[in-house]
């Protein structure tokens, strides 16, 4: 299905919907096997708070259209949808939760009110049939689709805002991603997101479950340091090259990344082998033990591997590592400055403050620079690690995540894992994984233990700071408030790690600030 853009403005449904100025899309479809699939489409698209307006004529394939979404958005293909037509509204339980209205049989718009659409249009993706009976509906509606009998098929033609618009011509292009991968059934199903623009979806392939990631190149943002914008002075990737070109070496050196299936680089879209959804915790979220375990082995094996700078794709295509260095450690402590503290404070930082804190942290990052180094993934903890139970060695560690990867301290991924910032993690754990990490790498080659116990502690509390600003960013920037619940977990590991010698004037200053209340034990 290959949507044709129109700028003509949409005069009207066969069922007399508003005229509209906005760009419309067109898309013919074959049987109702297509209209199925433009239901898994829009569900890729729509959000909580949306109405969608179905308009057409008896038989144009509404309540086929309205049952996919449904049913996609609950992951059910047999979940039991029956046309609302008596009852004028039906609610699902689905995520996100769906009210479907038919206001076929409405007496009068005001009876809307009675039915609760304004309650349902807060919180939920609301799909009405017939929305000509209510004006509201119309005047409410983001997305409005009108479907047409067109010769053996149906015609639709989908009008809205800017922004569920763009979102349903990207659902369109995975589609079309899909179609050219060679799936053109797919079965989409929405999959777990992170605190990134990345979106995930899954799909089938070759009966087995496999990953959409959605990925769209970074805009370039504006420049905050030397003329740079944050990405680049931080060094993150900001296309899918990265996680394509690092998922190959990695398994080229017998790691489990996922498999490639296909990419369109230029489009941000990557068809890749799903691991398994079985994680290092329990039901309750807590830690399991040997799962973490076998995680601080892996990586001893991963930091003691030899890595190339520059990795060759098909093509000619190119990704060289960037270097953790200076300026990507400096810029994301400064974090905690630009969002923490004006947050946790009530007030922006001082210029004494400020001071302060580069002249601590410079001090620590000058010793940094000795420390042992590799490929360091960044994030490596719970949501990024598979439990693969049937298979041994690496493999039973499947990893996830990794496009951020750099060439810097080692002791940063350990740190990652063994403080991990979504679980809590009880010190003897911190300090068995820390142990089994050190005991492989020391088996493994040459190891300075006492040089990497200095380079833990500071690699510890730099990502700590870090992620308080990015917590607090989440929440205010980007409206995640539920990452807010994990600071008094960073303050709790900040507390343990101030305890080393190394870290003393910054225990110091982040006592004097109230960032941790006690002296480190």
């Amino acid at each position: 299905m290959t949507p044709k853009l129109s700028a003509k403005a949409l005069a009207g449904g066969p069922s007399g919907a508003a005229t509209s100025t906005a760009p419309s899309l067109v898309l013919p479809l074959a049987d109702d096997a297509a209209t199925r699939r433009l239901g898994e489409d829009l569900a890729m698209a729509v959000r909580p708070g949306e109405v969608v307006a179905l308009a057409g004529d008896l038989g144009a394939g509404k309540s086929t259209l309205a049952r996919a979404l449904i049913r996609t958005l609950a992951a059910d293909p047999e979940l039991e949808v029956p046309s609302p037509t008596y009852t004028l509204v039906q609610s699902y339980d689905t995520l996100p939760p769906v009210a479907h209205f038919d206001l076929y049989r409405l007496s009068e718009p005001s009876e809307l009110d009675e039915l609760g659409f304004e309650e349902a249009a807060q919180a939920s993706v609301v799909l009405v049939e017939w929305p000509e009976r209510a004006e509201a509906v119309q005047t409410r509606a983001d997305l409005r689709v009108a479907l047409e009998i067109e010769g053996d098929g149906r015609r639709a033609t989908i009008t809205g805002d800017d922004a569920p618009m763009q979102r349903l011509s990207r659902s369109l292009a995975i589609r079309a991603f899909l179609e050219r991968s060679g799936i053109p059934v797919a079965n989409r199903r929405r999959f777990q997101n992170d605190a990134s623009p990345r979106r995930y979806e899954t799909v089938e392939r070759d009966g087995r479950t496999a990953i959409v990631m959605d990925a769209p190149r970074l805009p370039a943002g504006v420049p905050v340091r030397d003329g740079l914008p944050y990405t680049r002075v931080a060094h993150i990737a900001e296309d899918v090259l990265p996680f394509v070109a690092l998922a190959t070496a990695l398994r080229e050196r017998g790691f489990a990344a996922p498999r490639i299936f296909d990419a369109d680089l230029d489009a941000g879209l990557v068809l890749l082998e799903h691991l398994g959804a079985d994680g290092p915790l329990d039901a309750e979220r807590r830690p399991l033990t040997e799962r973490y375990r076998q995680a601080a082995v892996v990586l001893a094996e991963l930091h003691a591997t030899a890595w190339p700078r520059d990795h060759l794709l098909p093509g000619g295509l190119t990704h060289r590592v960037p270097d953790f260095d200076r300026g990507a450690l400096t810029i994301e402590v400064e974090l905690m400055l630009e969002w923490y503290c004006p947050f946790g404070f009530g007030r922006p930082a001082t210029a004494a403050e400020r001071e302060a804190f580069a002249a601590v942290w410079s001090s620590l990052f000058d010793r940094l620079e000795t420390a042992d180094r590799s490929l360091v993934l960044r994030d490596y903890h719970s949501p990024n690690i598979i439990w693969r139970p049937a298979e041994s060695g690496r493999e039973r560690i499947g990893i996830l995540d990794f496009q951020d990867s750099m060439i810097g301290p080692s002791a940063y991924d350990l740190a990652s894992l063994a403080q991990d910032a979504r679980v809590d993690m009880p010190p003897e754990l911190e300090a068995t994984l820390y142990a089994d990490y050190v005991a492989a790498r020391t088996a493994a080659g040459v190891f300075d233990p006492a040089g990497f116990a200095e380079a833990y502690a500071i690699t510890a509390a730099q990502r700590a700071t870090k992620l308080l600003g990015i917590f607090v960013r989440l929440k205010l920037r980007d409206g995640k408030p539920q990452y807010l619940g994990h600071i008094p977990r960073i303050k709790g590991y900040l507390d343990r790690t101030l305890g080393h010698p190394v870290l003393a004037e910054l225990r110091a200053l982040y006592r004097a600030w109230g960032i941790v209340e006690r002296d480190a034990r």
